[in-house]
């Protein structure tokens, strides 16, 4: 295996309430090798969004470890913050309300050049947005217009040209399609998937949908509650799932069929774990129709099933 890009070690994220830390990330440990894409997926809440932002530190971390290129960014200061922004970017959910109204195309596209600097004069920055709009499929025509005047397609492409304005190495795509259209979201993944090839680029793609993750990612995490709970290249989790929460996941992605459907398979019943003091064990057993004594009392460490398959679950452990 290559040296990994982006690499954590036992990365946890809680937030204080009331009623104790609410563990939204616990005890993560992933590598991506440059050039690669990490779909994560999971049910909302799970997780997965907190852990995209602890990754560029626009959230602090409760305790841990992220790697860029074998340096711990957790302990950077603010001056070398800025300058790894250059690096690590991100691509939000929502295309409109991560866009400032007030800005026309061709300005959102160039403020992040102008607050890091990264061009020597107005002539350059000028150039620059004109070839990020040819880069991501947006016409010269649309420099001067507003995020409200524009689709939710052409409004996503601006946000990816911000991501790729300071020439970054690493970008978390959150979600970047699943307040678009089909044919739309196709467009996207598209472009997302031929500026990596050209740009080298490493992502991190965050989904609940697995048809889209399926489509772009190398390999995959689920997680459930805060923690991995199977990690798999893309093909191999597919077609072998092994996690009983993974099945569940993939038997619910519909497809088109004229045969009556006797039942459903796998599907999920029962409450969620409260994600506040949760207890040790597996925190899907309640959940699991293949629970058992083994499933609590300890935490369930991942094991590895195959070369590139790692699952936690007391059936393989």
């Amino acid at each position: 295996m290559n040296t990994p890009l982006i690499e954590t070690r036992n990365l946890k994220k809680y937030f204080n309430t009331p009623h104790g830390p609410l563990h939204a990330v616990d005890d993560i440990n992933i590598a991506i090798e440059k050039g690669k894409t990490l779909g994560i997926v999971g049910e909302s809440g799970c997780g997965k969004t907190t852990l995209g932002r602890v990754l560029l530190k626009l959230i602090p971390a409760t305790s841990g470890e992220v790697l860029y290129n074998g340096e711990d960014i957790l302990k950077y200061d603010k001056s070398q913050m800025q300058e790894m922004r250059k690096k690590m970017q991100i691509i939000f959910q929502d295309p409109f309300s991560s866009l400032n109204p007030r800005l026309s195309v061709s300005s959102l596209i160039a403020e992040p050049m102008i607050v890091c600097k990264t061009t020597k004069n107005r002539g350059e920055l000028n150039d620059r947005v004109r070839q990020l709009m040819k880069t991501v499929g947006l016409s010269e025509r649309l420099a001067n217009t507003y995020p409200h005047e524009l689709d939710g397609g052409r409004r996503q492409r601006i946000g990816i040209a911000r991501a790729l304005a300071v020439n970054p190495q690493f970008i978390v795509c959150d979600e970047p399609v699943s307040a678009l259209d089909v044919s739309i979201q196709a467009q996207i993944l598209n472009l997302l998937m031929d500026l990596q090839d050209a740009m080298n680029l490493t992502y991190i793609f965050i989904t609940h949908d697995l048809s889209v993750v399926k489509h772009i990612s190398d390999n995959i995490m689920v997680m459930y509650l805060g923690q991995c709970v199977e990690y798999a290249e893309t093909k191999e989790l597919f077609y072998n799932p092994q996690h009983p929460y993974t099945k569940a996941l993939l038997s619910a992605i519909p497809f088109p069929s004229i045969a009556p459907e006797d039942k459903m398979k796998d599907v999920i019943k029962g409450e969620l774990t409260s994600p506040i003091n949760p207890p040790k064990g597996c925190r899907f057993a309640v959940r699991c129709p293949y629970a058992c004594a083994k499933c609590s009392g300890e935490d369930i460490p991942l094991k590895k099933v195959a070369s590139t398959h790692e699952v936690a679950c007391t059936l393989f452990n």
